[in-house]
């Protein structure tokens, strides 16, 4: 599912997982190296037309980890220790861009520098973990496709 169509089922919880994507520039994607095990790297995400899409370098080891197999998993960088809006982390199949016009649209509203891959992420989980107002307790909003959002606290 795109980022569209989440934010269309889910508009609360998708305003403020964006809010904590866009709050800073650099997050964790999560993928998997060839053996299954997982891998960490620095990423930068863009909010690009109906997509949450992540671009990298040419031949990087991230992007030859996704186009191997795309499971991912991509995590906010949570900024201070405050938790001020929260935590937000997501699971995602990466699907690589390759249509020149989807391409040339990214590169007129980012300017990656040349070469890059460009990967749009089709959501399967989105978690966002924040305090409750009361400060005694932990909120967690999660959302997968077609199940909506529910909502737990924990102690």
């Amino acid at each position: 599912m795109d980022w569209s169509e989440f934010a269309e089922e889910a508009p609360a919880l998708a305003r403020s997982v964006s809010a904590r994507f866009l709050a800073t520039k650099h997050h964790v994607l999560a993928t998997l190296r060839a053996d299954g095990s997982p891998r960490v790297h620095g990423a930068e995400v863009q909010f690009h037309l109906d997509d949450l899409v992540v671009g990298m370098m040419h031949g990087s080891v991230k992007a030859r980890d996704l186009q191997r197999d795309g499971r991912c998993a991509l995590h906010a960088n949570p900024g201070d220790s405050t938790m001020t809006g929260g935590d937000a982390k997501l699971s995602a199949i990466a699907i690589e861009v390759v249509d020149a016009d989807a391409l040339a649209a990214y590169v007129e509203a980012v300017h990656p520098p040349p070469p890059f891959h460009m990967f749009r992420l089709d959501l399967t989980e989105v978690v966002l973990t924040s305090l409750h107002p009361d400060g005694d307790r932990l909120v967690i909003s999660s959302w997968r496709p077609g199940r909506g959002v529910s909502v737990v606290e924990r102690q």
